[in-house]
């Protein structure tokens, strides 16, 4: 071998990162160092699991969802003694060879082709995680979100349940931002659109009238596949943080009221879309006309008032008028809130319960009976509903307190004079003579309601004084307990 080309396999070897007879080794195999790697064998120590494997197939195939870690220490209790601890790695090994070598197929997910201005798919999800306050006040609610699945454009709408009314009003505002129809709308099983979440039946009767009136073809999820709907479900999550990395920046979560927040929102949406705007253009292009109205949003009930003073709306109790007891009424379910209508008048505009079993009890509809039966008021199913706030409970609580015999007396009158005067002003009067330590009564409160407190008074609050907290007699006290 000629020193110039020893020097040139030097040099080879240099360049290549490695010892000049580690090359010299390579050369005279004649093989590459990926060809020369030995496969390796798992069985380089005898196998612990050998003599009960054949009992751990055979659960395995009864049952294939076991997990090792629920095998292992079933072989700790049938074989005591014999399975440290440190042997689970390796049954979770040997498990995880026999799923891919032996064990049941798993589910296929089949990527889907998506065409322009045909499928649509929309989903309730809750905002909660996001902390988002409205002057200070949590708002807890629920986003409509609608998207198209070929360009992933996206809206939607704040609701608070998934009702009818919170779907017809989301799915009605989305067509309409959006200036088009697809041909197809996907749901998954909500209750609020599907007859009979537990069979194929089909869609509600409601349902089937929105879809009818816009055009649209309706299609659900099959039961327990959320992955079908796995593009307004993958929306859900990427927008949500996109809410939370711009609630970050803007450095603030709580809004000023509702509108402020809403526009927030759409502002968010209007900026996510605009990267995807080629795509919708074919979208939009492909969509049908709207029609030339949109459906009212709102379900129409008859109900009878109650003797109670109250009527029963989609599973929880509202009060009316006494005025009303025995009548019936025209009941207007809305998104976000009910009406109660009698002879063509609206009577009543209350907030919408959300849930079911609930209760919504305007003392004003009752006390002027209730004054006349005190004796009712220990008792009442819905007495914490008599409280307007926790200055008026404080007021009863002190009443309570005072001895007095006659105390569900007197703060049924107080709550009846701020029935015909004034919830705020009588409040005043209460925390004024709080303020002043003196004794709640209602004549005492009748006065200083009829001598008109100045107006500051009404808005006031009280100082509480918190003494602060010295830890040290914390830490005394679990030295004492390690002591014992």
């Amino acid at each position: 071998m000629s020193q110039d080309s020893k020097l040139n396999k030097s040099q080879v070897s240099m360049k290549a990162g490695m010892h000049e007879q580690t090359a010299r080794k390579y050369l005279q195999v004649g093989k590459l160092p990926s060809e020369l790697k030995k496969e390796h064998n798992w069985e380089n120590r005898k196998n612990p699991f050998a003599e009960v494997w054949s009992e751990l197939k055979e659960k395995l195939s009864v049952n294939p969802g076991l997990e090792a870690k629920t095998l292992f220490e079933f072989l700790q209790r049938e074989y005591p003694g014999q399975f440290q601890d440190g042997q689970l790695r390796t049954l979770q090994r040997h498990i995880k060879r026999w799923r891919a070598t032996e064990g049941p197929s798993k589910e296929v997910f089949f990527p889907q082709e998506h065409h322009p201005g045909i499928l649509s798919q929309s989903d309730f999800t809750h905002m909660s995680s996001l902390e988002i306050t409205i002057k200070g006040l949590p708002f807890d609610h629920l986003l409509y979100h609608f998207v198209l699945t070929y360009s992933n454009w996206e809206t939607g709408s704040i609701c608070f349940s998934e009702s009818f009314e919170s779907l017809s009003e989301g799915l009605q505002n989305a067509l309409w931002t959006l200036g088009g129809v697809p041909v197809t709308h996907q749901t998954d099983r909500l209750s609020a659109a599907v007859q009979n979440t537990t069979d194929e039946r089909g869609f509600t009767p409601r349902y089937q009238g929105l879809l009818r009136h816009y055009g649209l073809k309706g299609q659900k999820i099959q039961p327990r596949k959320a992955n079908e709907n796995g593009d307004v479900e993958q929306s859900h999550h990427r927008f949500k943080r996109a809410v939370d990395q711009s609630l970050m920046i803007r450095g603030s979560r709580d809004f000023e009221s509702r509108s402020d927040y809403e526009t927030f929102l759409e502002k968010l949406f209007t900026q996510r879309n605009r990267g995807r705007q080629l795509r919708f253009e074919k979208d939009r292009a492909l969509l049908k006309a709207l029609p030339l109205r949109r459906l009212d949003s709102v379900k129409h009930l008859k109900v009878r008032v109650t003797r109670n003073s109250t009527i029963r709306v989609n599973n929880n109790t509202y009060s009316v008028n006494s005025r009303l007891i025995n009548e019936h009424v025209d009941v207007r379910l809305y998104i976000d809130h009910v009406e109660a209508w009698y002879a063509g008048t609206c009577v009543e505009k209350m907030p919408r319960l959300r849930g079911e079993d609930r209760h919504h009890i305007n003392y004003r509809h009752i006390i002027d009976w209730l004054v006349r039966k005190p004796g009712a008021f220990a008792n009442y199913c819905y007495r914490d509903d008599l409280f307007p706030s926790t200055t008026y409970r404080l007021a009863y609580d002190l009443l309570k307190k005072s001895g007095s015999r006659r105390y569900e007396k007197q703060y049924l009158n107080i709550l009846h004079l701020a029935a015909k005067e004034s919830e705020s002003r009588v409040e005043a009067a209460i925390l004024h003579l709080l303020e002043k330590e003196e004794r709640i009564s209602f004549e005492t409160i009748e006065a200083l309601v009829a001598a008109e407190l100045p107006e500051q008074t009404f808005n006031r609050v009280r100082e509480i004084m918190i003494a602060p907290v010295d830890i040290k007699q914390y830490d005394q006290l679990i030295a004492e307990g390690w002591s014992q």
